[in-house]
Formats: structure tokens, C-alpha cells, sequence
């Protein structure tokens, strides 16, 4: 069974609302359609609803079970225009403009809603640059306690179970921060490998790559910083209590392919079974998740983002109805205590 459909199953037990500011894109309406339809939840549009009823019809989809949200006949409108008036006044960001017309704005409305707890999750970015909603998102909700940088999380996923998790392999920072410092690696490590425990009820095995393997004496900076990063992180998530192995610096077939990390003498819990892979850069992380997608035509779900307090995905404008659904279902998932989401039975932890 995938882990969308794993995930479904325990979602239709603690279904969650998904909130999607661009509520008239035709696949928008269609993935929320199939998360009605699975009863995960209340799928959310915001729009004109004129526009989405229209699209709907022509698509035809039933809007049964959807909700349909115009910010400006929304009773919630004059106390998120308050809110994003006081982060305006008091926040660490700089956030320009009149917070009335904010407010008004879909992307900024829909982040008011999941920051207030009108919503459980929230997915952008099917029609935007990915700057552009990305900046909303850090401007409004707020981060995880003890983390200071928000990054974000591919997640892979082979109907062949050679790697990661039954074929599910959790790709991180593909799509926020350019170079990371050290200290950034150590904060994208551990929450993307806290996300990958909650998500698959695991202990992940994070691998910090590099061109290198536990080298000696490393003359790049670039490998350098990997090393100190893996340091950073084993401390982190001991401090934050946050159950995952580590190790870097790893080649990426040292990390993924057990052969490959024992005829390199690479030993250990990660070598050769990683299920989370940090890159040291944008740059590698993002053009390795697109060349497994398309080299391969493995299923990707993301850009979940990590670090922030409330669930949250920053989708790709070729994202497709089946990618939307397949991100709905993981970001409500997120939204959902471990403890529920996989309960302990008498014999043991849920499968």
C-alpha cells in the first residue's frame, strides 16, 4: 500500500481542513473533489465563487462537501486584517502594504485562516511564482520552537520498495534556501526528519550527502560545512528529542544502495538504508527531485514546508490534480497528532 493511501485510510478516522487559495484552478478543484469524496476532510477554496462554480460545472465536478470562501463577504475579514495589521507593527518581518488590502488578497486571507486555526493546512502555489507565495508563508505563520529556518521537503515515492521507507524517500531542501549554512543543514535535517517519523511511524535514517564519504581531512569548505552540520544536527535532535540516525558527510550510493556502502567499507545504521537525503545546496537538491521525476517518472508530493508551526505546501505551477491530492492528504496528515495518527495498540505501536 502507498503512503497516500496509508495516510487516507488513518485520515478518514481525523479528517482535516485544507485550505487552497487559488480555488478556481481546474485542478485545485479536482484534487479537493477526491479529498471530499474520500471523506479526509472539508477541502476549502478561496475565490470568486462565481468563477469556481463555473469551472466546476465545466469540469464536472459536484462541489458537494467543498466549502467556498470570498474573502470580501467573510465574516473573518476584519480580525485578519487586524492580525496582519499587528504583524505589521510588531513582527520580525516586513510586510508591505495596507493589512485591509491583505486581507483581501487570497493567498494572504488563507494563511490568516490556518495561523488562527481556521483551517488545519494550507496549499499555494498552483498559479504563483513560487517567491511570490512562498514569501506570504513566511510572513504570516509562525515557526517551530527551537527552529530557526523554514525549508522545504520532496517526498519520492516507488511502487518498488528498493530504498527509503517501502520505496518512499524524503528529499530535503529542494526548494527555499540557495546555500545553507551549517547551522541551516542542521535545522533542514531535523525537521524534515521529524516529518518523515510523524508521516511514516519510523525512525528515519538521514543522510547529510556530499561528493564525499566521512572524508579525513575534506579541503572544500562546501564539505566542511556538511560535516559540521551532521554534528549540529546529532545535538539537535537530541535537545529537541526528536528520535532519528544521522551521519554525513555520504555519497549519495553510500547512502541509498547497501552494495555500493559496503564496497566503500561505509558502516552504520544510515549506510545503505537512508531515508531522508539533506543536500548541501539548493542547486543539487532540486535538480536531483526533478531528475527522479522525470528520468524516472517516480510520484513526487511537495514542496512541503518545514519549521513552521502549522502545516504547509508551496506546490509547483506543473503540479497535477494527482500531486495536489497526493500533498492534501500529506499536510492534513501532518496536521494530525502522532499519537492518533499511528495510536499504540496492546501488542504494540499500529502499523
Amino acid at each position: 500500500m502507498s503512503l497516500i493511501s496509508r495516510l487516507s485510510a488513518r485520515l478518514q478516522n481525523h479528517p482535516k481542513r485544507v485550505v487552497f487559495p487559488e480555488g478556481s484552478d481546474p485542478r485545485i478543484i479536482q484534487a479537493a473533489r477526491q479529498f471530499a469524496n474520500k471523506k479526509l476532510g472539508i477541502p476549502i477554496l478561496v475565490g470568486d465563487r462565481q468563477r469556481i462554480k463555473v469551472t466546476a460545472a465545466r469540469l464536472n465536478v459536484k462541489l458537494d462537501d467543498i466549502r467556498i470562501i470570498e474573502p470580501e463577504r467573510s465574516d473573518e475579514l476584519k480580525s485578519y486584517a487586524e492580525k496582519l495589521a499587528s504583524i505589521q507593527r510588531y513582527g520580525n518581518t516586513n510586510l508591505q502594504g495596507d493589512p485591509a488590502a491583505l486581507a483581501l488578497n487570497p493567498n494572504y486571507f488563507a494563511c490568516m485562516m490556518v495561523a488562527t486555526a481556521g483551517a488545519d493546512a494550507l496549499i499555494s502555489g498552483a498559479t504563483t511564482h513560487a517567491a511570490s507565495g512562498l514569501r506570504t508563508i513566511l510572513q504570516t505563520m509562525p515557526r517551530q520552537a527551537g527552529v530557526e529556518t523554514v525549508s522545504s521537503m520532496q517526498i519520492l515515492e516507488s511502487e518498488e520498495a528498493k530504498f527509503g521507507v517501502d520505496g518512499v524517500l524524503f528529499l530535503a531542501d529542494c526548494g527555499v534556501i540557495p546555500e545553507p549554512t551549517a547551522e541551516q543543514l542542521a535545522d533542514i535535517a531535523i525537521t524534515t526528519a521529524a516529518l518523515a517519523g510523524h508521516l511514516t511511524n519510523t525512525v528515519p535514517k538521514v543522510a547529510m550527502l556530499a561528493y564525499s564519504t566521512h572524508a579525513a581531512n575534506p579541503r572544500l569548505s562546501s564539505v566542511q560545512r556538511v560535516q559540521s552540520a551532521t554534528e549540529l544536527a546529532r545535538r539537535k535532535a537530541r535537545e529537541l528529542g526528536i528520535a532519528c540516525d544521522i551521519d554525513g558527510e555520504m555519497q549519495a550510493d553510500a547512502a541509498l544502495n547497501p552494495f555500493a556502502a559496503e564496497a566503500k567499507e561505509v558502516s552504520g545504521s544510515v549506510a545503505g538504508k537512508a531515508s531522508v537525503l539533506i543536500f548541501p545546496d539548493l542547486n543539487a537538491g532540486n535538480i536531483a527531485s526533478k531528475m527522479a521525476q522525470h528520468i524516472a517518472d517516480i510520484p513526487a508530493y511537495g514542496q512541503i514546508l518545514t519549521g513552521l508551526e502549522r502545516p504547509a505546501a508551496e506546490i509547483s505551477r506543473g503540479a497535477s490534480a494527482h500531486d495536489i491530492f497526493g500533498t492534501a492528504v500529506i499536510v492534513a496528515a501532518q496536521a494530525v497528532d502522532k499519537s492518533y495518527l499511528y495510536p499504540l495498540r496492546k501488542d504494540g505501536p499500529a502499523a
